[in-house]
């Protein structure tokens, strides 16, 4: 985030292709989630992370393919460098007032406003036929 602004990515390929999204992904082995997330941010955005707050641990499940993750959400603090797109993400900053929901995963909705406010949260969400919400739980912490 910058002023009153998030910096978000549209998916070019593969799982969420066509959706506004943050930017993440695998930790590699002998990686630490945060060694990812900096990874990730720069191959996806071409921003260097030089500061982070862990915020959020969302839990999603996919009934469809019995499919379990565990995704952390970041606060990136400082940052360096100038976007770019690469060829997973096309990066946009998006005014927070005018966040693209509608094109969006399901459960953005519902966790991003706390996110937004600075709190710390958990949540669980239940997903069928790969992106249809069926049920969630969401809490500060």
């Amino acid at each position: 985030m910058k002023e009153d602004k998030i910096l978000l990515g549209m998916k070019k390929r593969g799982w969420g292709k066509g959706k506004w999204n943050g930017f993440g992904g695998k930790v590699e082995e002998g990686e630490t989630i945060i060694e990812a997330a900096i990874r990730e941010m720069k191959e996806e955005s071409g921003l260097e992370i030089n500061d982070l707050e862990e915020k959020g641990t969302v839990i999603f499940q996919y009934l469809d393919t019995r499919k379990l993750l565990e995704v952390h959400i970041f606060n990136v603090l400082k940052y360096s460098g100038e976007i770019m797109e690469s060829e997973e993400m096309l990066p946009q900053w998006f005014d927070i007032k005018e966040i693209p929901f509608d094109n969006m995963w399901a459960d953005d909705i519902y966790w991003m406003p706390l996110f937004l406010k600075g709190n710390k949260f958990k949540g669980e969400f239940v997903f069928e036929n790969n992106d249809k919400l069926s049920s969630y739980k969401i809490e500060t912490i």
